[in-house]
């Protein structure tokens, strides 16, 4: 008996585990499928947030030279992409994302579709109208 519980308190476990998106994300191009970027999702205060942590495409030095504000010049690699984000239900909304290639801010949602699979969607207004990303969680 003791047994049976301890095997069902480590699949508790690791099922909840596996509900979460905090963690290391990896990327890829839509049209090429290769790696391009690592990504890094973290929670403070009931609020997700990402950042890349590492490029795999390109000069590991680059800057966002089209984003505007703050993140203007800023290093790619340290770039949070995505904020404001809240978990709703089985999805994770109401933040922004943004497209560091063209400097571009999106409405953004995330979805797990399991447990190392992440949708990831960045639109303007509707949902309808966007861009859809899986990414892959870093083994």
């Amino acid at each position: 008996m003791k047994h049976l519980f301890l095997f069902f308190l480590i699949l508790m476990s690791i099922t909840v585990s596996a509900q979460n998106i905090v963690g290391q994300w990896e990327t890829y191009d839509d049209k090429t499928n290769e790696k391009k970027a690592l990504i890094e999702i973290s929670k403070t205060n009931d609020v997700y947030s990402a950042k890349i942590i590492d490029k795999f495409v390109g000069d590991k030095d680059s800057v966002c030279e089209k984003c505007e504000g703050e993140k203007k010049n800023h290093p790619m690699i340290g770039l949070v992409i995505i904020e404001d984000i809240k978990k709703d239900g089985d999805e994770y909304s109401d933040g922004t994302i943004l497209d560091p290639e063209s400097g571009d801010v999106y409405s953004c949602y995330l979805k797990l579709v399991n447990a190392n699979k992440l949708k990831v969607r960045g639109f303007l207004g509707v949902s309808l109208f966007g861009r859809t990303q899986y990414w892959i969680r870093k083994q």
